[in-house]
């Protein structure tokens, strides 16, 4: 854990707060690459995921962007109206799902809303590489669009492409035409409300490009559909243990409540920290982490939110 420093809060546009986080001793910041975020843990305990959107070399802050959600479990309307400058807050070292890939020939990133914060670091880095990439920033007026100054002055404005829904000069971003067929060399990052990326994933795929040149991060799950969940069986594979798993709980939460480890951060299936290997049992899939392919193999889940379709899962716990 970090302790840091509200060093500066700013409204960025309409709803959203940026928040400078320096290291409360002074020391310089652990490094983070392109694509990371931190946990922050809130006073009252709640603990949220926010992506870093300042360039990676930079060792003296954090910069991270919050949209205050209408519909927030707790999280960004807490950063909003009870994170102050000059406050003390405890956050986790950076960590990345939602890296660069480093054999791309090309980078396509494709932010909409709030959803620009993790490519601001990623178009810094790619800038600072010398790599061939364009970014695509898709919001429905300027006023609810956060960095655009930033961006708009950036060393690789040049390569900002602004899809502004309400300009009276179309500008919407043709998602089919800029996918029409995939590349060689070329990676589709995308990242955004959930409608928005489900059209991008949706028309990549249609278009025929491939699971792997498409990287994706959800900033919230797709509701869950819980009257039919049943009550199932997990065995811990080192030990012989057998839980069971009632209706209404996750296997993280019993687990966590028996005193087994498991390495957790968003609860929602949409982070990937918690995947864990499945020895035996076919798991029922509900996160928005893994592709398909990778849901196909059956042989690792999300305990946080994921369940089973069989009697049992055996687990490499």
């Amino acid at each position: 854990m970090l302790q840091v420093l509200v060093n500066r809060k700013a409204i960025e546009a309409d709803g959203i707060c940026s928040f400078e986080l320096h290291a409360s001793n002074g020391e310089l910041l652990p490094s983070f690459t392109a694509g990371a975020h931190v946990d922050v843990h809130l006073p009252s305990g709640v603990v949220r995921q926010y992506s870093l959107c300042n360039p990676p070399q930079e060792r003296h802050r954090y910069l991270i962007g919050v949209l205050k959600d209408p519909l927030s479990r707790g999280g960004s309307q807490a950063m909003h109206e009870q994170v102050e400058q000059g406050q003390t807050l405890q956050i986790s070292e950076p960590r990345n799902l939602f890296p660069l890939a480093a054999e791309a020939e090309k980078h396509v990133l494709i932010a909409g809303g709030i959803g620009i914060t993790p490519m601001m670091a990623m178009a810094f880095e790619l800038e600072r590489q010398g790599a061939d990439f364009e970014l695509h920033y898709c919001f429905r007026s300027r006023n609810r669009a956060a960095f655009l100054d930033s961006l708009e002055n950036a060393t690789f404005a040049h390569r900002l492409r602004l899809h502004d829904d309400s300009s009276e000069v179309p500008s919407k971003l043709d998602a089919s035409a800029l996918l029409q067929r995939p590349q060689a060399g070329w990676h589709i990052y995308v990242c955004g409300p959930g409608g928005f990326m489900d059209h991008i994933l949706t028309t990549a795929a249609a278009a025929g490009w491939p699971e792997e040149h498409v990287h994706r991060e959800f900033f919230a799950a797709a509701p869950i559909d819980h009257d039919g969940d049943q009550a199932f069986e997990v065995e811990l594979a080192r030990s012989g243990k057998v839980m069971q798993i009632p209706a209404d709980r996750s296997v993280f939460e019993v687990l966590d409540e028996a005193g087994i480890e498991i390495e957790t951060s968003c609860e929602q299936g949409i982070c990937g920290s918690c995947i864990t290997r499945v020895l035996k049992g076919t798991p029922d899939h509900r996160d928005q982490f893994m592709t398909d392919a990778e849901h196909a193999r059956n042989d690792q889940f999300t305990p946080c939110c994921s369940r089973a379709k069989t009697p049992r899962l055996v687990l490499d716990l």
